[in-house]
């Protein structure tokens, strides 16, 4: 379901768009956009191998789990802790972060980034960690979906 990501109203299909991403990556994670908006911005994301601490500086952040497990931690590596489906992470902007292990595939988030966040913001605390375009892909739209 193709749905304008500025649009006042839309449905989304979320099982629809999660079966569409890769099975693997080059990148750490693929994502879609849902709404892309001044105000905020909502994705489905995969993440395909573990994330090294990183922060965004313009928006702050909410991650609903909707499946796999895997490790993460905000602020602190000394506060990992196991994630599951249907649990909420929340961190503001500026907040260290990482998803250090993926214990059961696929791992796949609904964020909402409150203001929209660029796609490009992503600030590694080592950055030999890599570059935004290492870190995130987003899913090219098949002919049948455009």
């Amino acid at each position: 379901m193709t749905v304008n990501p500025s649009a006042r109203s839309a449905r989304f299909d979320l099982a629809s768009i999660i079966a569409q991403f890769p099975p693997t990556a080059d990148t750490l994670l693929v994502d879609e956009y849902l709404r892309d908006t001044p105000a905020a911005s909502s994705r489905v994301f995969r993440v395909y191998k573990g994330t090294p601490p990183h922060f965004h500086r313009g928006c702050d952040e909410y991650l609903y789990v909707l499946s796999g497990r895997g490790t993460f931690w905000m602020e602190d590596p000394s506060n990992e802790a196991e994630f599951k489906p249907g649990q909420l992470l929340f961190f503001e902007k500026g907040t260290v972060h990482a998803l250090p292990k993926i214990l059961e595939e696929p791992v796949v988030f609904l964020s909402v980034d409150t203001p929209r966040r660029e796609p490009t913001d992503i600030v590694f605390v080592n950055s030999e960690d890599g570059t935004p375009e290492a870190f995130i892909a987003q899913r090219k739209l098949s002919k049948d979906e455009n």
